[in-house]
C-alpha cells in the first residue's frame, strides 16, 4: 500500500480575526503570528513604511488643449506596500528556541496566493489590511549563527489599499410596516400608533476612505431594493425570494449570490447602480429597504467596516 503524507498547516498561517491577538500598542499581527513588544519578534525602531502613507494612485486628469492646466478627473488608489524589519530575539543561549522562532517566522511569511489580515495597533487604534507577503529576506549572518538573533526584512502587498477597522458593524431592518392607526373612541392627544419597522437604517463610516458593504436580502419578498439617500445610489434586483432565501450582494467583489451558491448578478435592474460603485463615503449612509412586495420575515442585513486611507 502506498504511503500517504499530509501537509502540516500551522496556526501561524491561519487567517485569524484581525487584531484578535493584539493586546498592547506597537504590536502587529500577521495572520496567526503576533509581533512586537512582549513577543520574540521585535519590530525595528524604524517602524513600518507605507502604513500611514497615502497610496500611489492613477489619475484620469485630462490636459486642456487650449488653456493652462488640466480638467480634474477621478483618482483611484493603487495597491499599498507595507514594509518593515523584524528581529527574532529568543532567550539567551537557547538554540532550540531560536530555531523554533525562526521556523515559525518562515511558516508565517510564506509565498501564498491568499490574502490574510495584517493588523497594527498604534495609540489604541487597530487597523488592518488584506495582504500577501511579497518579499522576505532572512539574514543568515554571524549574529544569527552565534547568538540566535536573526533579522527579517519583510514587505506586504495589499491589493486593496484601504485600512479597515477590526470591528465589523452590522445594521438590520425589516421591510416597512404601516402604522396601526387611530384607536376608537378618540382621545386627545391623538395617537396614530407606531410602525413596527420603517425599512430605514443608518450606516456610519467614521473613517477617511469609502468602504464597500455586504448586503443580504432575506425573503419572503420580491424585487429587493436598497437606496442610499445620501448618495442617491440604488441596488435593485428583479427576483423573487421565498421565505428563508438569502440574496447576498458583496459590493467590493461585485458578486450577487443566491443561497451561497448560484450567481444572480444578471437579475440587476436597469436602474440599479454597478455593485462596485455602491460604497459608503465617509460620514453617514441613509439606507432605505423597499422591496416591491413582501411578507413577515423579509429583512435586509448590512455589514461593513470603517475604512481609512
Amino acid at each position: 500500500m502506498a504511503e500517504t503524507t499530509t501537509t502540516a498547516y500551522t496556526e501561524y498561517t491561519e487567517d485569524t480575526t484581525p487584531g484578535s491577538l493584539i493586546t498592547r500598542d506597537g504590536q502587529m499581527q500577521w495572520a496567526g503570528l503576533l509581533m512586537g513588544p512582549g513577543t520574540p519578534y521585535e519590530i525595528d525602531r524604524a517602524g513600518l513604511s507605507g502604513w500611514e502613507d497615502l497610496p500611489e494612485y492613477d489619475s484620469s486628469d485630462a490636459d486642456r488643449p487650449t488653456a493652462h492646466g488640466a480638467w480634474p478627473g477621478a483618482r483611484y488608489a493603487k495597491p499599498r506596500k507595507v514594509g518593515g524589519t523584524v528581529w527574532t530575539v529568543p532567550p539567551q543561549d537557547d538554540t532550540a528556541s531560536s530555531l523554533a522562532a525562526t521556523r515559525a517566522l518562515r511558516q508565517a511569511l510564506l509565498l501564498g496566493d491568499q490574502e490574510r489580515w495584517l493588523a497594527v495597533r498604534l495609540h489604541g487604534e487597530t487597523l488592518a489590511v488584506r495582504a500577501r507577503v511579497s518579499q522576505r529576506v532572512l539574514a543568515a549572518d554571524r549574529t544569527y549563527t552565534t547568538q540566535g538573533v536573526s533579522r527579517a526584512s519583510v514587505q506586504w502587498y495589499a491589493t486593496d489599499p484601504r485600512r479597515y477597522s477590526v470591528t465589523e458593524r452590522t445594521a438590520v431592518t425589516g421591510a416597512p410596516q404601516p402604522e396601526s392607526g387611530l384607536t376608537w373612541p378618540l382621545t386627545w392627544p391623538l395617537y396614530w400608533g407606531q410602525a413596527a419597522s420603517t425599512g430605514d437604517v443608518n450606516a456610519d463610516n467614521d473613517g477617511s476612505a469609502p468602504t464597500h458593504p455586504v448586503i443580504t436580502f432575506t425573503g419572503p419578498c420580491a424585487n429587493p431594493t436598497v437606496t442610499d439617500r445620501a448618495s442617491a445610489q440604488r441596488l435593485r434586483y428583479e427576483i423573487g425570494l421565498a421565505a428563508g432565501d438569502e440574496l447576498v450582494v458583496d459590493t467590493a467583489a461585485g458578486t450577487v449570490t443566491l443561497n451561497g451558491t448560484a450567481s444572480r448578478r444578471h437579475t440587476a435592474a436597469a436602474d440599479s447602480s454597478p455593485e462596485e460603485l455602491f460604497a459608503f463615503a465617509p460620514g453617514r449612509a441613509q439606507l432605505a429597504f423597499r422591496p416591491d412586495t413582501y411578507d413577515t420575515g423579509a429583512r435586509m442585513t448590512v455589514r461593513w467596516r470603517a475604512a481609512e486611507w
